[in-house]
């Protein structure tokens, strides 16, 4: 009996083509399944054969179909048995799990390897193979799972491998920056025991001296206390010299007057609180006291005498080169000269030329008195003579150590003053076109100088604090100005005048009289550090300027702030009148230069230079404002 072909069965493919392809694939142990309909007869019709029962039924030797038949169901059993024991369900096995083909495995790894020969000619030789047949199903297909298994681990171990070495270099990496990290921590531990203990040292000397200073506190005292007694006692013994040489020359004069024959009467209120003499119509008597007049004998509560004709007063000076101060009744011809010209008021500004006259930044200006010069002191040391508008160089001075401050020209225009960081005031000639005269005095840097109308006298002002009046005839400091509590940062005389005007980074501003180098006024009102001051041609006003860029005006005859406009928060550098007095130019620190109109209250910005600008001047006839910034370079409006 023949098998009946189904599924799964080698055998049920197609005729034709079809089924040689299949043929081969089955030749290989690939199995496919087709769908095959199987039409069974009917019983009805089968017709069957009446057996008797008696009929022997035997089987003729020699007859081999039957044999074959059951030989064939036998194979056909034992195939049907081998493709269930190979063949997996698919519902019981993931598509991951199946285990790799032999010959995808050689494939793969060829191809991963990159042996493209050895790839091509093992698909040549496979195919070979297949094609003749000379491949046995009973051949190993599967490659084995411990193959499989280690290609993985060999996947996984190179990328641990790759992960590793990240790894490695993160951790030198952290390590160095942990070190690093470590030593910075120690410096900075050590730097703050340092400090600690350097605290620690200045707060016990601190209180040392306190100490020190509480058990000399008495004895100052004490002294002071003496100190004022002498000097009372010298001031009474020198009213009592005076009136003693008062005497002793009234009674030359008088015993001079009796040698020729005329009498003079001299009542015992002489030396009391008003000196009086008797009327008398001789003439002897009136020429007495003509020669006593002469003599400067006073008699308003102490009796005085010419120091010039006093060989004791002429014996007792210190320094008779030391120059006097004019009287302070002159009259400013500069304001003299703008009403009567009527020059009329500049309604703006604008840059008509650039000039690079330093390397570093250009901190003060001056202008000549008389000519079209122009002085620039910069902080590279160097101060320069410059020529305007056409901007010629003229002349550099060299010799002060450090940045230069501040410059003022003499009142005739022959000499210059400058002042620097390296705590001197230089005079320079412009005819010998040196230094004629350094003056010392000052601990520290020195912001600012001022020249006297006069000539004979220069002022300067101070970071430590203080500022000194200086007498060029005699060579020395005739006045310090003691008062401000912080630095000085600038000076200026009031034009034909010996009062002074000082700004200060203690808030406030004050007046000096030079003469006896005493504050007379002192300003209150900026809540930042001043850094600048000016007064006005008239003198009634002053002008002045802040840290934060505020600008006050001042009263000088009332003492009080009119006006206070802030054009911050940038700081203001310096601040200046025009020569009418109506106009205020102020230099700030982000690059431009602030004008106010007094008469219309409006405020003007002129915009130009790159940096801070650090200084600014009118000319006299306020045709042109010069400014100098910290870019090295003057800028000139027009």
């Amino acid at each position: 009996m023949e098998g009946r072909p189904g599924w799964g069965s080698p055998s049920a493919s197609p005729p034709g083509t079809a089924g040689q392809a299949d043929d081969a694939l089955a030749a290989e142990g690939a199995y496919y399944l087709h769908q095959v309909t199987i039409t069974e007869p009917s019983e009805d019709d089968y017709k069957y054969e009446e057996v008797s029962i008696d009929d022997d039924i035997s089987f003729q030797e020699g007859d081999e179909d039957l044999a074959k038949a059951v030989q064939m169901v036998q194979e056909q059993a034992e195939d049907a048995q081998t493709m269930t024991q190979k063949t997996v369900p698919p519902s019981t096995q993931s598509v991951s799990e199946v285990p790799e083909v032999i010959e995808d495995f050689l494939r793969n790894f060829l191809i991963r390897m990159g042996m493209n020969r050895t790839f091509e000619s093992f698909q040549n030789e496979w195919y070979e193979i297949i094609q003749k047949g000379s491949f046995q199903p009973s051949d190993p297909r599967l490659v084995p799972d411990v193959y499989t298994q280690n290609q993985l681990l060999e996947e996984e171990n190179k990328n641990l491998k790759k992960e590793l070495e990240h790894y490695k270099i993160a951790a030198n990496k952290a390590s160095k920056n942990l070190l690093k990290s470590k030593k910075e921590c120690d410096f900075h531990r050590l730097h703050h025991k340092r400090v600690v203990q350097e605290k620690d040292k200045l707060n016990n000397d601190i209180k040392g001296l306190k100490l020190h200073y509480g058990s000399y506190e008495k004895t100052l005292k004490l002294l002071q206390e003496k100190k004022d007694s002498l000097l009372r006692q010298k001031m009474l013994t020198t009213l009592e010299k005076d009136k003693a040489v008062g005497q002793i020359t009234g009674l030359q004069a008088t015993l001079q007057n009796l040698e020729t024959g005329h009498s003079v009467q001299i009542p015992k209120s002489r030396v009391g609180h008003r000196c009086e003499r008797e009327n008398d119509s001789e003439g002897p008597t009136q020429e007495a006291l003509q020669r006593a007049r002469e003599g400067k004998l006073q008699c308003d509560g102490v009796i005085s005498h010419d120091t010039a004709k006093d060989p004791v007063k002429q014996k007792g000076k210190r320094y008779p080169k030391d120059s006097e101060f004019p009287v302070d009744t002159q009259i400013n011809p500069h304001l003299y000269w703008f009403k009567e010209c009527g020059h009329p008021l500049k309604s703006g500004y604008k840059i008509s030329n650039i000039l690079k006259v330093h390397d570093l930044a250009v901190s003060s200006l001056a202008l000549h008195p008389h000519k079209e010069i122009l002085i620039t002191c910069s902080d590279d040391h160097l101060w320069k003579m410059w020529a305007f508008p056409s901007g010629n160089l003229l002349m550099t001075g060299v010799g002060h150590t450090d940045w230069l401050s501040g410059c003022c020209f003499h009142p005739s225009g022959t000499n210059l003053a400058t002042s620097s960081g390296d705590t001197t005031v230089k005079i320079w000639n412009f005819s010998k076109g040196d230094c004629i005269l350094t003056l010392e005095g000052h601990s520290q840097a020195i912001w600012s100088c001022t020249w006297h109308s006069c000539g004979d006298f220069v002022a300067s002002s101070s970071m430590d604090n203080t500022s000194k009046v200086w007498d060029l005839n005699s060579e020395r400091c005739r006045y310090t100005l003691r008062g401000h509590s912080d630095s000085v940062n600038s000076i200026e005389f009031l034009p034909f005048s010996n009062t002074i005007l000082t700004s200060s980074a203690d808030k406030t501003l004050s007046l000096w009289d030079a003469r006896t180098g005493l504050c007379a006024h002192t300003f209150y009102g900026h809540m930042h550090s001043c850094n600048d001051a000016s007064f006005n041609m008239k003198g009634d006003t002053i002008v002045s300027c802040d840290s934060c860029g505020v600008m006050k005006l001042w009263d000088v005859r009332k003492v009080i702030a009119m006006v206070s406009i802030d054009v911050g928060p940038s700081p203001g550098n310096q601040v200046v009148f025009d020569p009418s007095g109506r106009i205020v130019a102020q230099a700030s620190n982000d690059g431009t230069i602030h004008m106010l109109d007094l008469k219309s209250g409006q405020l003007h910005k002129l915009t130009g230079h790159e940096n801070e600008v650090h200084s600014v001047a009118f000319t006299y006839d306020a045709g042109h404002l010069f400014s100098g910034g910290a870019d090295g370079t003057v800028r000139i409006w027009s």
